[in-house]
């Protein structure tokens, strides 16, 4: 497929998930939030921009991070973390600072126009599906060669927000499409699934996941 009609098919897709999402049901299980720092897996924990940021996830997640970590260990590689549970706050603070990053980097745009590219990649504050204790964002540390693994958009941990982040997106290196294809599908090997326009991303248990896996209901929601 080209690019043009993968991209488009991809927004399709994500505007509908937006449509649909204050249809979904949540019977909340008030399973609790547990911290993987407080876990003996092999993991990496990017730094967050939410002083003394704990990387939450619900109690059912656990485990499944830690098989994906053994694998991952198997492969002499290491999980990153990147982010997991953000308060409302947390979501906030991280809009604001990509929105000061992209008005300064693009002086020539408006208020509006920067307001849309910001929010087509960073949820407003109470539709983050990170407030839910459901999702993760992760990469792939590779021991052997002492760096963090091409995506096809990053550089390290930096990720540039452009297209080229829609998982599938035929216009990266083919070295970027195999690192994808192993992120991606230990996660969904785990019953997670990956967001349609953040390969990073992955949701367990909310709305989105509800959706895409076409249950009943989703079984987390929102935690303040």
């Amino acid at each position: 497929m080209k690019a043009k009609a993968y991209c488009e098919a991809v927004e399709a897709k994500d505007k509908k998930n937006k449509l649909l999402v204050p249809s979904i049901w949540i019977r909340e299980n008030h399973s609790p939030l547990i911290s993987l720092m407080n876990t003996d897996f092999n993991l990496i924990f990017e730094p967050s921009i939410s002083p003394n940021y704990t990387y939450l996830v619900r109690e059912g997640i656990i485990e499944k991070i830690g098989r994906i970590s053994k694998k991952l260990d198997d492969q002499n590689k290491i999980l990153i973390i990147r982010s997991a549970w953000r308060s409302f706050e947390h979501q906030q603070l991280l809009w604001d600072t990509k929105f000061d990053f992209f008005q300064k980097e693009h002086p020539e745009k408006s208020f509006e126009e920067v307001k849309e590219i910001v929010s087509y990649f960073i949820a407003f504050s109470r539709e983050s599906m990170h407030a839910t204790g459901g999702a993760v964002d992760a990469l792939i540390y590779d021991v052997s060669k002492g760096c963090v693994m091409d995506f096809g958009t990053n550089k390290g941990l930096d990720i540039e927000l452009s297209k080229k982040c829609y998982p599938y997106h035929p216009e990266i290196n083919g070295e970027a499409k195999k690192n994808r294809a192993l992120l991606i599908g230990l996660f969904e090997s785990e019953d997670f699934v990956c967001d349609s326009k953040e390969y990073w991303h992955f949701d367990y248990g909310n709305v989105i996941w509800t959706i895409e896996k076409e249950k009943e209901y989703a079984k987390f929601g929102p935690i303040a």
